[in-house]
């Protein structure tokens, strides 16, 4: 599956990255040392997260994360 990242909101990716895992909240706080409550934080929008937090539960689970120029 493949989404277009530019298309959703940092929310939502998360929530959408957990959903592919097929991970609860607390299995993917667990996966990269993160509480249940600070998953659930950033699938509120009320925590933001960084490239390096994205980038572990990446690599954690076999997604890959690209970033690619549009043509002009």
């Amino acid at each position: 599956m493949k989404i277009v990242a530019n298309d959703y909101n940092p929310q939502e990716i998360i929530r959408i990255i957990r959903e592919w895992t097929e991970l609860s909240q607390r299995d993917l706080g667990k996966a990269i040392h993160r509480s249940e409550s600070c998953i659930q934080s950033y699938e509120l929008g009320n925590r933001n997260y960084n490239m390096q937090t994205l980038l572990q539960i990446a690599n954690a689970h076999g997604i890959t994360v690209i970033i690619e120029k549009k043509e002009k």
